[in-house]
């Protein structure tokens, strides 16, 4: 799906491409693979390195032709991790720029929406892209926030029951953060790179290249502060697991050696030889107080020494 926008104090849809309009494609047919490749003459590799979901950071130059790739975060549609990054490439010459993302996320349709509320206008190709790198700081940062809340919400349960399934959740969230904490320092060196490129072009805007660089260091941050959290949460976790493990192997066996010695008094007394108590009428009686009593006295010791 395409759609061609044009740059009027915020972005506005038009029904047809024309020069110096940014053409953004998400999740590209076969029809809009032959008009990027045929009636614009976009490399087709370039289009191949961005359908790879692993693809990096990175730019590349082909001809007239620039391609920047960067990393925008987007809810998972795995069950495997919440929040993952994919690629999103950026193709630009003199008089054309072309978004393409093989993925439906969040973060396009509200840039779009934010440059109109803003009135915000694009001067030019590198003002896109840097603008473009903004947002996909702001969008870490709020999946950061709901990650948080995840992590909150998992101590809680953990904290009245710890169950596998809380902690694959935990183990979940902090594979996101390893993603995410990957694909921002990514972003950071493609701005270091793009201001290499541009520094002579007229077109760098210094103070959105601050913001910018500003905005992602926040990200970065909070990626390690989630992350070292979490971290320190499942040590924590994993080892009040080894303690109750510990703890209740501990009452068992105490259990045992409490249960074992009626049984071993009763096995003294099972043998087929004299007992010198054969002839008493109260000869079970006593056997039993016995084995009572040495029990309650085990019971009583373990429970002073802390096994019971």
């Amino acid at each position: 799906m395409r759609k061609y926008l044009y740059n009027e104090n915020g972005f506005v849809e038009k029904p047809e491409w024309a020069p110096n309009c940014w053409l953004n494609v998400e999740c590209p047919d076969q029809d809009d693979f032959q008009f990027l490749t045929r009636t614009l003459n976009v490399p087709e590799s370039f289009l191949e390195d961005i359908a790879d979901a692993d693809e990096r950071a990175r730019t590349e130059e082909e001809g007239p032709w620039l391609l920047t790739i960067l990393r925008i975060p987007m809810q998972s549609v795995l069950p495997q991790i919440p929040f993952t990054t994919v690629p999103i490439g950026i193709i630009t010459n003199n008089d054309i720029t072309i978004s393409v993302c093989y993925h439906h996320t969040e973060l396009l349709p509200d840039f779009i929406q934010h440059t109109c509320r803003k009135d915000i206008k694009i001067n030019n190709k590198l003002d896109l892209i840097l603008r473009l790198i903004n947002s996909s700081a702001v969008w870490f940062l709020k999946y950061l926030k709901q990650i948080n809340n995840e992590v909150v919400s998992a101590e809680k349960e953990l904290e009245r029951s710890i169950r596998n399934e809380d902690l694959l959740r935990l183990m979940k969230l902090q594979r996101t953060l390893v993603y995410f904490d990957t694909s921002i320092r990514g972003n950071e060196v493609l701005i270091g790179r793009l201001k290499n490129i541009f520094q002579n072009s007229g077109m760098l805007d210094m103070d959105l290249l601050e913001d910018t660089v500003i905005e992602l260091r926040q990200a970065y941050n909070t990626v390690n502060i989630y992350s070292d959290i979490l971290t320190g949460t499942m040590d924590a976790f994993a080892s009040i697991i080894s303690n109750n493990v510990n703890d209740i192997m501990k009452r068992m066996t105490s259990l045992s050696i409490t249960l074992m010695i009626p049984t071993v008094i009763a096995s003294f007394y099972g043998m087929n030889v004299d007992i010198h108590l054969d002839s008493s009428p109260h000869a079970f009686l006593f056997i039993v107080v016995l084995s009572v009593a040495i029990s309650a006295i085990t019971f009583v010791w373990f429970r002073r020494i802390k096994w019971f």
